[in-house]
Formats: structure tokens, C-alpha cells, sequence
């Protein structure tokens, strides 16, 4: 997921897709052809139940989560990952929410926040988000009440980290500053899902995955701006100039291409069976959807409206981030060594 500006110093068929009864195992070390100096492309065993990464330009850090079980058997880190080797370099694990089980604040959706050093997660399980920092890992808050809190994004120009609320329908934004809520929109019959902001203009757009739509909320508006896209919309991305949204639709097998400003889908893509994550390149233009079921990531380039590289992935590719011309995928493949789950790193110049 992907945003048209950044701030100075730099962005299952249900929601929630676990490995249910797994240990979290890290290991941390690139296979053979890791070359940081070229960064070939390369794919890394990092632990079981990863779930989502994003990249700090300030810190040069890809931040991933991972969980695993559930309840007092899960396992959880938020990991520090260097973006060139892919070799875990800090491990964070999340407050125990049980104490007399030991149950963890479990880690899911994730963002940074480069503007006050901060990442942010969504504990899915717990019906919450939190923040930590960035510099040492420390946990500094958990906000409550998002229920089935699937995704995050960071605005950074306008301070505010959007929650999705897949339980109830809600999007929720939160102060950077203050970590206090400040807007709190309900669409009945909703299901928000993934999550992207325009960071000039302050609006965010989240796919609600069961209504075929995408709930749009402006700072000027009093409702939310309903637009229709394609079936099963559960992860958005925008175009660099912000007017048009990208859609990975579960359902359809598609990228659905939405013209923000007549709210019509102006094109839909055939990209492969099961698309759970969609981020752009901002170099190129191009529009990378990972498609679960298919083990595939489709490259897209949006003007010729096709599909012009597919990428071979582990198995169940669950999130897509892209960073200077490199794409990461983020696999729940479980064929690591010790059955962890991989990240691959892929240049996409």
C-alpha cells in the first residue's frame, strides 16, 4: 500500500490470515545470493506468521509483523528488518494483555511514521492499535476499541494514523502527536479493509470488502463518499497524483483501476487467483498485486492496462511493499528450513 507524497524525511477470505498453531522462530540470515551492494533479488526464512511490512526511509529499516497461534499459545514480534540483506536486526515482542496466560498483544497490519519516528500496528485479536518507537522498540501506547482492527496508514503531513475497522464498520483516526482519537466514522454494513491516504489533500480511502466499494473521507466532508469497485475489494493504492485508486479484488481476481473524480472503475485487470495486497512503484508508475492463492505477484502497468511481469512467490504471498524501485513480499510459504515464512526482496528496475 502506497500513497502519492511523502513528508520531508522519507510510505483469508477474511481480513485477519493467521498460521494458527505455529511457533514464531526467527532466524534472521539471507540465503547465498544475498549482495547487498547490488541488491539481487533474493528470498529470506524469517520466522513463522508473517503478516505485513512497511519501510522507513529515515531510519533505512523494513519493519515487518508477525503472529502466530492464538490465544495463550501465540506467538508475536514486531521485527526490524535491514531492507538490503533482509537479516532480522531487533526483534520486539508485544505486551502480555493476560498475565496469568501469558497472552500477547499480537502485531498484524503496520506503518511508520518517519515524521515522529514511530511504527504503528494493528492487533487484530485484541481489537486495538498500537504505537512503539522506532529508535528502541519500546511499546508507547495502545488505543483501544477498533474492533478487528485490520489495517493501518500514516499520514504524516496531517498527523494522523487511520485504523480500519473490520468488526463494526468503522475507520478511525488517531493523533501522531498525542496518540489520542480524533475522528471516528461508522458506515453501516461496511467491512474496511486495507487502507490509503493522500497525503495533499488529507482524504483517506478504505475498501470495504463485503459492499464492492471504497469508503472515501474528506476533511471537508460531513459523510463519507461511497465509490463503487470490484468484487472484494481488500487492499488500495494510489496513483501518484492521487486521482486514481488501484483495488486488489479478492474475489474478482482483479486490479479494478478507479478514476477518483467520476467515481467509475476505468479499467479491471485479470491478475490471478486470490489478490490480498496492492502497492505502487513510485518510480515507474506501475501497480504490483499479490495474489494469494495464485503464488503470484502481478506487475501492472496502468497504461497499457496489463499485466507486463508476473512474479514467481512462495506460497501464499499475504503483503506487498515497495520502496526505491524494490518490491517485498511478504509469503506466509512456511519453507523455511524450520517452516518459517519467507520475505523476498525483487528489483523491479
Amino acid at each position: 500500500m502506497t500513497s502519492p507524497t511523502r513528508s520531508p524525511h522519507r510510505i483469508i477470505a477474511t481480513a485477519v490470515a493467521l498460521a494458527a498453531g505455529t511457533a514464531l522462530v526467527l532466524t534472521g540470515t539471507a540465503t547465498a545470493n544475498a549482495t547487498p551492494r547490488t541488491q539481487a533479488d533474493v528470498s529470506v526464512p524469517v520466522t513463522a506468521g508473517l503478516y505485513q511490512s512497511s519501510y522507513s526511509a529515515r531510519n533505512d529499516v523494513l519493519w515487518a509483523t508477525a503472529s502466530a497461534g492464538r490465544g495463550a499459545e501465540a506467538t508475536s514480534s514486531l521485527l526490524k528488518l535491514d531492507p538490503k540483506t533482509l537479516k532480522v536486526e531487533d526483534a520486539y515482542t508485544p505486551p502480555v494483555t493476560d498475565p496469568d496466560t501469558g497472552a500477547l498483544e499480537s502485531v498484524y497490519g503496520v506503518a511508520v511514521d518517519d515524521e515522529h519516528n514511530t511504527v504503528w500496528t494493528t492487533n487484530t485479536t485484541d481489537d486495538s492499535v498500537a504505537v512503539y518507537s522506532q529508535k528502541t522498540g519500546a511499546h508507547l501506547a495502545t488505543l483501544p476499541d477498533v474492533a478487528h482492527a485490520r489495517e493501518v496508514v500514516v499520514d504524516e503531513v496531517h498527523n494522523t494514523a487511520w485504523a480500519s475497522g473490520f468488526g463494526d464498520g468503522t475507520i478511525v483516526g488517531f493523533d501522531t502527536k498525542t496518540f489520542k482519537e480524533k475522528k471516528r466514522v461508522t458506515v453501516d454494513d461496511s467491512q474496511p479493509t486495507g487502507l490509503a491516504v493522500n497525503r495533499l489533500t488529507g482524504t483517506v480511502y478504505a475498501t470495504d470488502l463485503g459492499g464492492d466499494r471504497i469508503i472515501a473521507l474528506s476533511p471537508w466532508s460531513k459523510s463519507p463518499r461511497l465509490i463503487p469497485t470490484g468484487e472484494g475489494p481488500i487492499s488500495i493504492a494510489l496513483s501518484a497524483t492521487g486521482l486514481t485508486a488501484y483495488t486488489a479484488d479478492q474475489s474478482g481476481g482483479t486490479l479494478s483501476e478507479v478514476n477518483l473524480l467520476t467515481g467509475k472503475v476505468a479499467r479491471t485487470v485479470p491478475t490471478g487467483e486470490g489478490p490480498l495486497s496492492v502497492a505502487t512503484d513510485a518510480g515507474s508508475g506501475r501497480v504490483l498485486v499479490a495474489n494469494r492463492t495464485a503464488a503470484t505477484v502481478s506487475v501492472v502497468d496502468p497504461w497499457k492496462g496489463k499485466v507486463v511481469k508476473t512474479i514467481t512467490t512462495g506460497a501464499n504471498p499475504n503483503h506487498v511493499e515497495t520502496a526505491h524501485g524494490v518490491a517485498y513480499i511478504a509469503a506466509k510459504s512456511a519453507a523455511g528450513p524450520a517452516g518459517e515464512d519467507t520475505i523476498q526482496r525483487v528489483n523491479l528496475r
